[in-house]
């Protein structure tokens, strides 16, 4: 196929739709297109499976339905609750969204990318993602399922793709009708083909394996997370008893930590930070 063909470009559209007409995929963040719902979701599923996402999104919306209701709690138990995802930093941009939609947006989750962009943790990907998915908003954006079903169609042959060689295709491709019903359609084509074939992100110029989780730093800073969010402030000596992780260890943990805002020291005792 040739994405400067409409020939080919509608055809593409053509395959894309007729899949998720048949085997398109449910959310629960799908079926209630909330803005905030939607804000939450991206969040929590950045390299992260769908599957184990949705259990901690259904828990989260419960406990805080709102940006106001978030950004009244504390950031301890949003630690708390985000507990296992990975990546705790996400739960701190989360909640810091949630002061900042509050204060600065009126309670409304905004609805460009570019107002999107101003707030914690977002970037170009999730801000068109939240306008797009939360209001319908035409916006040109990729991740990796979005990535793997153009590769496939339009680079056939080719290794070491740019995303700059992919944009146009996809800016071609877009439903402005309805872009929510498109990049749900090509997202759940694209997660398809990587488990029927060799995954098309390998031509990729920005493909890379995730490191192992087991064994690695991230792990040691979920672990001094954890044990703080649920059995509160500790020295690092604490922390090493609870944990079992070396004194050491927790020191390296503690100090990222700290320099990501997420936990703060006082006088030897760990805490996580607030504001």
């Amino acid at each position: 196929m040739n994405g400067s063909d409409p020939r080919d470009i509608a055809e593409f559209r053509r395959i894309i739709y007729s899949y998720y007409e048949e085997a398109g995929r449910v959310f629960p963040w799908r079926q209630n297109a909330d803005p905030w719902g939607v804000l939450v979701s991206e969040f929590m599923l950045q390299q992260t499976q769908t599957d184990r996402v949705i259990p901690y999104w259904e828990r989260w919306m419960r406990l805080w339905p709102s940006p106001q209701d978030l950004a009244r709690s504390s950031l301890e138990a949003a630690m708390r609750e985000w507990s296992g995802l990975g990546y705790n930093r996400r739960a701190r941009y989360i909640r810091d969204c949630a002061g900042a939609i509050v204060k600065d947006h009126k309670g409304r989750v905004p609805e460009t990318p570019g107002e999107l962009q101003t707030l914690s943790g977002i970037g170009p990907y999730t801000a068109g993602a939240v306008a797009c998915f939360g209001y319908n908003y035409p916006a040109v954006f990729i991740e990796t399922n979005i990535r793997a079903a153009a590769l496939h169609f339009f680079f056939q042959g080719r290794e070491g793709v740019k995303d700059r060689e992919v944009f146009p295709v996809l800016e071609a491709a877009l439903d402005r009708e309805n872009p929510r019903r498109w990049y749900w359609a090509l997202m759940d084509y694209g997660a398809a083909l990587k488990k029927l074939t060799v995954n098309p992100n390998r031509k990729s110029a920005h493909y890379a394996k995730q490191s192992p989780f087991e064994g690695s730093f991230r792990r040691l800073r979920g672990i001094v997370i954890r044990a703080l969010a649920f059995h509160g402030p500790a020295t690092a000596e604490e922390l090493a008893r609870r944990t079992g992780i070396g004194q050491e260890d927790v020191y390296r943990a503690a100090e990222s930590l700290e320099k990501d805002l997420m936990v703060a020291e006082k006088e030897g005792v760990y805490r996580i930070a607030e504001e």
